[in-house]
């Protein structure tokens, strides 16, 4: 999987667990190569599994107003789910099904290479760190495995709970503060010092017998 376009067409005609079963269409993921924000949610609902893009339903509606809300388009950041292919009634993905796709998930997180990495709910928050809980972690950036991970519940939480909404918009505008704060700390990481290049000695002279 040299690149996010073959890991996307493997996405598409994976049949490694039984998710595929039951998909209109795999969901592998969309966005800038180069994003410096990788969101990470659970799983395709019923409009992605038609469409084969994530978050364009009534979730991916409000994720568009959360990015603009730090005037950013979905165009500029990666987006990805935990499993590709939709669970039957939109069941929590299954331990066997996130296994199944973490090969995926994991080669697109190595090829898009974020500053940031914001998880968008629990499954994706405990791949990260295993049993927390979302309500604890959310709105505090982490390190793991040398990666910045930003909790945020999931953007179907605020369809579901009102009052839920103001806690991912307030989460959502501290994420260009924490940008910066990540540039900085690069910034300040001293540049690699390169090996001195050795010139090549030229032979020998030969001495002349005569």
């Amino acid at each position: 999987m040299e690149s996010l376009v073959e890991v996307a067409r493997l996405i598409t005609t994976c049949t490694d667990c039984s998710l595929h079963l039951g998909r209109t269409n795999a969901v592998p993921g969309e966005g800038a190569q180069d994003a410096e924000i990788m969101l990470i949610g659970e799983g395709p609902g019923f409009h992605e599994d038609r469409l084969g893009r994530p978050f364009v339903g009534p979730a991916g509606q409000f994720l568009e107003e959360l990015l603009a809300s730090i005037g950013l388009k979905r165009e500029q950041v990666f987006i990805a789910n935990m499993v590709k292919c939709r669970p039957p009634q939109n069941r929590d993905p299954l331990p066997e099904e996130l296994s199944a796709c973490s090969k995926y998930l994991e080669r697109q997180i190595e090829l898009v290479d974020p500053l940031l990495i914001v998880t968008l709910g629990r499954f994706s928050l405990t791949r990260f760190f295993p049993g927390e809980s979302i309500s604890r972690a959310r709105g505090r950036v982490r390190q793991r495995d040398g990666r910045s991970i930003f909790p945020i519940m999931h953007p179907a939480a605020a369809l579901h709970r009102q009052e839920h909404r103001a806690t991912i918009m307030e989460d959502f505008r501290a994420i260009p503060g924490v940008l910066e704060g990540l540039r900085e700390r690069l910034r300040q990481l001293p540049e690699p010092v390169m090996p001195p290049v050795m010139e090549e000695a030229p032979p020998p002279e030969q001495l002349a017998l005569f």
